[in-house]
């Protein structure tokens, strides 16, 4: 399978709106909006990120797009994110497309966060290279609880 990443377009958006909403791949994320199924929010959400200097990229798989990776946040703060549509899941996309994502990125440290009991997440960002620097908790909206997570770092 081909991993790619490419600029967000305007198309991809109803996509990631659409992945954004599988009851599964947001208990699993935990950290998510408040009201994912707020369109107009979303919409937003992404108006803004885009304007930003953020770095989002487009995941594809064999062309199809099959979710979204970036790095945002202020230098020396910058974090990593990825959503891959479950559909796809277990099939290394996540580790290719982050991989790749990091090596587009080259400014460093670049941090993560993941809910502690995702073990799927933990194991892409351990085999790109991030390791567990931190325990914390934090309210999880998916989950409507305070919930343990990981922060990971990915040094130089």
């Amino acid at each position: 399978m081909q991993i790619a990443l490419r600029e967000v377009h305007d198309s991809d958006l109803p996509v990631f709106f659409r992945q954004m909403n599988d009851p599964e791949s947001l208990r699993m994320a935990a950290f998510t909006p408040k009201d994912p199924a707020d369109r107009d929010a979303f919409d937003a959400h992404w108006k803004r990120i885009r304007a930003s200097d953020a770095v989002h990229r487009t995941v594809l798989a064999d062309g199809d797009v099959v979710g979204s990776a970036a790095v945002y946040g202020e230098p020396g703060e910058r974090e990593v994110t990825y959503w891959i549509d479950r559909a796809y899941w277990g099939q290394g996309i996540a580790t290719a497309a982050l991989r790749e994502l990091v090596t587009q990125v080259p400014e460093r440290p670049l941090y993560a966060r993941a809910a502690a009991d995702n073990t799927g997440s933990l194991r892409v960002l351990e085999k790109c290279g991030f390791r567990v620097t931190t325990h914390a908790s934090g309210y999880a909206n998916a989950r409507g609880a305070e919930i343990d997570e990981f922060v990971l770092t990915l040094d130089a």
